[in-house]
Order: structure tokens, then sequence, then C-alpha cells
């Protein structure tokens, strides 16, 4: 067998290995779109998966499975499977999809800073997108509110902790026993080191002399004189 026929042989195996893939993942896809119509969300991943399985790259696939993570609550999964759909595709009008989906998870779960920017993708593939255009405002607007509302909570925070200090304050100077109480301090614990030193060297001095007083007494010879009996 010459080289350029093992050439075409290997071409066309090629060929037909990738023909063979891309007809298993439509086969999937399509009928994952079936059973999505039938509103049976958990089958349509399934099949969708099967899609990718046979075709990673396939952006459709990972739309639709975006789409039926979605429909059955997987927000997290769904914004992963959308964000992957977007770095494949190069449809305009569906990647304006893509990101509006992704815009309502977030809208959804108030995360409004993350929406704004996913309309604002959206709109941006696909201008005419009223729809879009629309969630874009109201998340703006409710983006306003809700930094007002923290704003609002934050200062009365602050306020209690004030008037916490402030009520502190007015219990101390009602009970000014219980503020010299508090300022009280043992007099052992002023005592400074100078002070222990001087009294410790007075008292070592008069036990000296209390000493030396024994000693003197005890050197005098002792009376033989009796003291009278009453």
């Amino acid at each position: 067998m010459s080289i350029r026929l093992l050439m075409i042989c290997l071409l066309m195996t090629v060929v037909n290995m990738v023909q063979a893939q891309t007809t298993a993942d439509r086969k999937f896809l399509r009928e994952g779109n079936r059973v999505y119509r039938l509103q049976q969300y958990d089958k349509a991943e399934v099949q969708y998966r099967k899609a990718l399985s046979a075709n990673p790259g396939n952006p459709q696939a990972l739309y639709n499975l975006g789409c039926a993570l979605m429909m059955q609550n997987k927000d997290s999964a769904a914004v992963v499977m959308y964000e992957k759909a977007a770095d494949v595709e190069t449809n305009k009008m569906r990647l304006s999809k893509i990101y509006h989906n992704i815009g309502v998870i977030c809208q959804n779960k108030q995360m409004y800073s993350e929406a704004i920017n996913a309309y604002q993708q959206s709109l941006r593939n696909n201008p005419h997108d009223d729809e879009t255009r629309y969630n874009l405002a109201l998340c703006k607007r409710m983006q306003k509110k809700q930094n007002k509302k923290n704003q609002n909570q934050q200062q009365q925070n602050q306020d209690k902790d004030k008037n916490g200090e402030n009520k502190k304050e007015e219990q101390n100077k009602n009970n000014p026993d219980k503020k010299k109480n508090d300022k009280k301090q043992n007099p052992e614990e002023k005592m400074s080191k100078e002070n222990a030193e001087q009294l410790l060297n007075a008292a070592i001095q008069n036990e000296k002399a209390t000493q030396q007083r024994l000693k003197q007494a005890m050197q005098k010879p002792r009376s033989r004189r009796l003291q009278k009996n009453w």
C-alpha cells in the first residue's frame, strides 16, 4: 500500500468518525428537545448530557442543557453551562439568549450587579431585545433600592451602638459610687517598686534593732530580789 493511499484511508476514517460523532450528538439533541417540550426536564437533561459526551463543544447542547437545569431550579449548574456555551457560541442571537438567561437567574437571586452585567452583554449582541432592556432597567432600579436599604440598615446599627454607649454613660452619671468602684484599685496594686523596697528595708532594720536589744538584755546580770507576793 502506497503512502498516498494510506493517507487517504486515514483521512476517510477520520471523516467517518466525525460524521458518526456528529450524527450521535444530533440524535441525542433531538431526543432531548422532544422530551423538553413535554416538560420532562430531567429526561431532557440526560439526553443533552449524552449529546455533550459525543461532542463536548456543541454550543446548542450546552445551551439546552443550561435551560433544562434552569427549569429544574439547578441555577448554579445552569449558569456554568451557559458560560461554557458563551465561550464557544459565535451566533450573536444565540449569545444574546445565553446572557439573557444568566441575567434572569441572577435577577431572581437578587444579584442585581451580576444581572445588570449579563443583560448588558445580551443587548450588545441583540440591541433590539425589548424584554432584556426592560429587565435591565428594572434591575438598575432594584439595585438602587437595595443599596439604599443597606445604607439605612447600616445607619440604624451605628445609631444603636451610639445609643448603647450614651445609655451606659448616663447610668454611670446616675450611679457615681459604681463609677468610683470601677476606678478604685487595690492599694497594693498602686504601690510602686521603690515604695515596696523602702518598706522592706525598714522592716529589716526594725528586726535588727529588736535582736540587738534582746541580746543586750540577756547580757545584763539578773536581779536576785524577788517581787513580794500580795
